[in-house]
């Protein structure tokens, strides 16, 4: 498998602290959006999208991706699972979420309800996937 320029090696046991982060960030995405703190909801559903693949790529292919651009994590779930439909899923999922992500981290912009009840859900769906499937690596 050809290696994405900014990956780090990591022991396939390490998927667990990934995925606690993950669960970690979804449940502060959902107070926060229970407080209606909209921005806060959607960065840290981004987040835990995020660790979530890092927890996916490590227990799958002992990897993550140490790139800045969030989109690399993607890019890295892409190589090290190819062809599969629910990588497929997952992927285009998390691109949704970062697409919203710079918006409102970068710009004036805030996050509305509608917007920041959507990243918390996708990134719901996607943390509960990656749960998963690191204990189906584990196996």
């Amino acid at each position: 498998m050809a290696r994405l320029a900014k990956t780090v090696s990591v022991s396939r046991a390490e998927s667990a602290p990934y995925l606690a982060k993950a669960e970690q960030f979804v449940e502060e995405a959902r107070a926060a959006l229970d407080s209606s703190r909209d921005d806060a909801a959607m960065l840290n559903a981004v987040h835990a999208a995020i660790s979530a693949l890092d927890a996916v790529t490590v227990a799958l292919a002992g990897l993550r991706s140490a790139d800045p651009d969030h989109q690399r994590a993607v890019d890295l779930l892409e190589e090290v699972a190819s062809g599969s439909e629910e990588i497929k899923t997952r992927v285009r999922q998390t691109r949704q979420l970062l697409a919203k992500k710079n918006m409102v981290e970068y710009e004036s912009r805030r996050a509305t309800a509608k917007e920041a009840r959507d990243a918390v859900e996708r990134a719901s769906r996607i943390v509960e996937w990656a749960a998963v499937t690191v204990r189906r690596a584990r196996v």
